[in-house]
């Protein structure tokens, strides 16, 4: 009985943490201003009031993502460097075959942070109101209708995935930057796209895009008027961009609970689910174990899409 009576002192002093004593570095695989840098820099200023240390923003961007990544995985797992991370983590595998990372065995996950959907929009001149619609109006002109999309970046993806899922032959026309894809739709060279709230949604407004669908599996919280293309016919359709921080693996569990808690903390503050807002997204939160998952279930799941897609990076 004594033996039983010293688990619980013992396991609450295995959890005991004085971190962080330093300024913490968050490595964000991409350039400033987009969406993952802001939604991290925001963060980064809560975690940096509430633990009273400085958690500063390290942008590395490159190799869609895989340069900062790789650099996290092979960073000192004392705490000290953590990762913010978006979709490309656990779709890289499949499109590259040489990673600097493996993303479910290099990395200890903190926590999801936020989700946003995709959305769905199309040239005014497009006869179509609904997806219902534009899905009849492919099926009645196979290959006929075309969509811009960004090599191998999760726009690509999820066009892929909606395309294979509805069985239709819609043109995907590559793009090197996906702002030429939305000024090419605007302008009618090319009549649909899949894009970010956060860079469609103002053209949406403007008339010159007109939006048809999101790509989650419940309706978002941002635009509920817009039904989900699985609720226009497609059943299992569900692709997010969401957002998440990871520790390299081998970060002591104490720490990783420690900022996975500040991190839920922070994204109920009035501020920061307003910031989010407005980039079309919606505060997730997770546990480690819960963010573990998902990573895990999702990289079988994009090889097995890419695969079924027959997607090449070119």
């Amino acid at each position: 009985m004594a033996a039983i009576t010293l688990l619980p002192s013992l396991s609450l002093a295995q959890e005991k943490t004085d971190y962080p004593v330093k300024t913490v570095r968050v490595i964000v695989a991409s350039g400033a201003g987009g969406p993952s840098d802001i939604q991290a820099r925001l963060l980064a200023q809560k975690l940096s009031e509430s633990l009273k240390r400085q958690f500063i923003i390290e942008n590395r961007p490159g190799a869609g993502g895989t340069i900062g990544y790789g650099v996290a995985a092979k960073a000192a797992p004392d705490g000290y460097t953590l990762l913010s991370v978006v979709p490309t983590l656990t779709y890289s595998p499949a499109l590259h075959a040489d990673l600097p990372f493996d993303p479910v065995r290099d990395f200890a996950p903190i926590s999801l942070t936020a989700r946003a959907p995709y959305v769905v929009a199309v040239h005014p001149a497009l006869p179509v109101k609904s997806m219902m619609e534009l899905i009849a109006l492919a099926k009645s002109k196979p290959g006929a209708l075309t969509m811009g999309q960004t090599n191998g970046s999760p726009n690509h993806l999820a066009a892929a995935w909606f395309l294979s899922l509805a069985n239709l032959k819609i043109r995907l026309i590559p793009y090197k930057a996906f702002n030429q894809v939305l000024v090419d739709t605007m302008a009618g060279e090319i009549q649909m796209l899949f894009g970010s709230v956060l860079n469609t949604l103002p053209h949406v407004k403007s008339g010159r895009l007109r939006a048809l669908a999101v790509s989650s599996a419940q309706r978002s919280a941002v635009l509920p008027q817009l039904p989900t293309i699985e609720e226009s016919g497609v059943p299992g359709y569900d692709v997010t961009s969401w957002y998440g921080w990871v520790a390299p693996a081998g970060t002591p569990g104490a720490t990783v609970s420690l900022v996975s808690r500040e991190l839920a903390r922070a994204l109920k503050l009035p501020d920061v689910s307003k910031t989010l807002a407005e980039d079309g997204a919606e505060p997730a939160g997770s546990t480690p174990a819960q963010f573990q998952q998902l990573i895990a279930d999702e990289v079988p799941r994009w090889r097995k899409i890419v695969k079924a897609a027959g997607m090449r990076i070119e």
